[in-house]
């Protein structure tokens, strides 16, 4: 993008350079480090611009929570456990603080399920034919790959496993984090959309896989990674030792652990926190041990944050070596001392041990969170080399998939590869190709384009948190509340709307010929159509707007 229009002197009269203004819409940050490339922009457009846009607040919370599910049906599940990537590369990092996104995610979750809003179907071609699918899988990547063939018309089957749908967001998640009647709830509503849901079907047991392909016009496998790897050592053999996503499911479905007084949980990722403070609730005092920094803990920070305040100790830069039993009794993990050497394939310093640096931990118990991998039995005819390889989601003709089974992510990514999936599927049943990618993408916009002084500086708002001791003591209670309305409505306010009108005025006020019609009915984004057949070209349009949707005609993109 060019600078802004400036004043200028030529000799000793000022003048004004000759501008035409042109509304070019950016790509703000938000969208662009979400992995569901989410609507952000827009969703909190309607809250904050309700007054301009004529609407209620339950009808500007409902447009918004439309807008978001429309690419994730997982609103007030991800307004938890999100690690909120669209937050770090803010606009408004550079002028105060960060906009609370999940925050407000959760709030509009929260609220869609208390008003019980159903998700909304697309608009079909009714004399398309519909196709019957399954779903292999009901986590969150098989789960969104439903919800969006269910909403265009399509037969959806899901087959799981275990006795609930849900995943690592059910079997691999505390309960403090997120609540099961939250997660019931927006399974329910994609349900709600003809979504058949068999459970405790074990594929290449109950069913062959190629019976499904003989039911199915095609297929999806989504079936997470969900089990975890062990350590590798001597000693891991016997009691007293488990895996991070075994420990959790078997507390996730009321099953009493007992791991005795000591615990050593090894790892540095969202799953080995999760197990520590688990085992903290379980009365355990609890060490994680990692073989790197807390700065390259790959954990949520704020996770890493909360588990450190109720007890759990870190030990880091240090790696397990072997286990010690008496008699079979766990007694001690002998781990020896870590180095940070050059950065490997990840990115991180390489772990390299320090020779004669070992050392005892006393325990009672192990729980090993260092990976996952997913149950691959039942799949053999579409394996290779033992492995679920896939081509942009493509496996084979009639076989899709996606989510942590091909590469291990977060929720969100998982959900968007069954978003994507749906999509491309949908469009090749039509008779349509579309790739399994995003589509294009607008100009970024950088917070140095904005009219910061625009906007009143504004603290983020801040969800409420039990304290560290109710915590513990209370094992399962949620550990964050969600925003209060009024906290909702002023983080809102705060987006800066980067790059997209938000109806402030500014240019048609500075206007001298009218040139800004506004447009009926307005949109986020929309309030006013350009007519430059008396435009001055002055510029001053283009230099007062704040957010940098308007820009000089034929300027080159930021």
């Amino acid at each position: 993008m060019t600078e802004r229009p400036q004043l200028t002197t030529v000799g000793a009269e000022p003048t004004l350079p000759r501008y035409r203004p042109a509304q070019v819409e950016k790509a703000p940050p938000c969208q662009l480090q979400c992995p569901n490339e989410a609507d952000i922009r827009r969703w909190i457009g309607f809250v904050a611009q309700r007054d301009k846009l004529g609407l209620t607040k339950e009808q500007a919370y409902a447009r918004a929570w439309e807008t978001i599910t429309d690419v994730n049906p997982f609103p007030a599940v991800l307004g938890r456990v999100c690690p909120h990537p669209c937050q770090v590369l803010c606009n408004r990092s550079t002028h105060d603080e960060p906009l609370a996104i999940n925050a407000m995610e959760q709030f509009l979750g929260d609220f869609a399920i208390s008003a019980r809003l159903p998700l909304r179907c697309l608009e079909i071609d009714a004399a398309a034919p519909a196709a019957s699918i399954g779903v292999i899988g009901a986590g969150p990547s098989g789960l969104s790959f439903a919800y969006q063939l269910a909403r265009r018309g399509h037969r959806v089957t899901i087959y799981e496993r275990r006795p609930h749908a849900g995943g690592m967001l059910r079997y691999g998640i505390p309960d403090y984090r997120l609540p099961p009647a939250v997660l019931d709830a927006e399974i329910g509503r994609i349900l709600d959309l003809g979504v058949e849901l068999h459970l405790n079907v074990r594929i290449g047991e109950d069913v062959t896989l190629d019976e499904l392909r003989a039911r199915h016009d095609d297929l999806y496998v989504g079936i997470g990674a969900q089990q975890g790897r062990p350590l590798g050592i001597p000693g891991e053999e016997g009691p007293a030792v488990w895996t991070g996503t075994g420990y959790l499911e078997q507390i996730n479905t009321g099953q009493e652990v007992d791991l005795g007084k000591r615990v050593v949980v090894v790892g540095g990722g969202n799953t080995a926190v999760d197990a520590a403070r688990t085992a903290r609730r379980g009365g355990a005092r609890v060490t994680i041990l990692y073989r790197r920094s807390r700065a390259e803990m790959p954990a949520i920070e704020q996770e890493v944050d909360e588990a450190i305040e109720e007890g759990v100790e870190l030990l880091l830069q240090a790696a397990p070596v072997r286990l010690e039993r008496e008699a079979g009794v766990l007694r001690e993990l002998i781990a020896t001392r870590i180095e940070l050497g050059p950065p490997d394939a990840s990115g991180r310093r390489r772990p390299v041990p320090v020779p004669g640096s070992d050392f005892a931990v006393p325990t009672d118990a192990v729980i090993a969170a260092v990976s996952q991998e997913p149950d691959l039995a039942g799949l053999e005819p579409i394996l290779a080399d033992g492995r679920l390889r896939a081509d942009e989601g493509i496996v084979e003709e009639d076989v899709l998939a996606g989510g942590d089974a091909l590469v291990q992510g977060i929720a969100a990514q998982a959900i968007v590869q069954g978003r994507l999936a749906a999509e491309a599927l949908h469009a090749r049943l039509r008779g349509e190709m579309r790739p399994l990618s995003a589509g294009a993408v607008r100009p970024k916009i950088a917070p140095d384009v904005l009219l910061s002084d625009f906007y009143p500086r504004s603290s983020a708002a801040q969800r409420p948190q039990l304290p560290p001791a109710d915590r513990v003591a209370s094992r399962a209670a949620e550990v964050t509340s969600g925003l209060v309305e009024a906290a909702f409505l002023a983080e809102a306010n705060r987006c800066l709307s980067c790059g997209s009108c938000f109806g402030c005025e500014q240019c048609a006020m500075y206007c001298m010929s009218s040139g800004f019609i506004k447009v009926d009915p307005p949109e986020p984004g929309k309030y006013f159509e350009l007519t430059l057949d008396q435009c001055e070209e002055c510029g001053k349009c283009v230099s007062v707007c704040p957010c940098a949707f308007l820009e000089v005609e034929g300027s080159a993109p930021a």
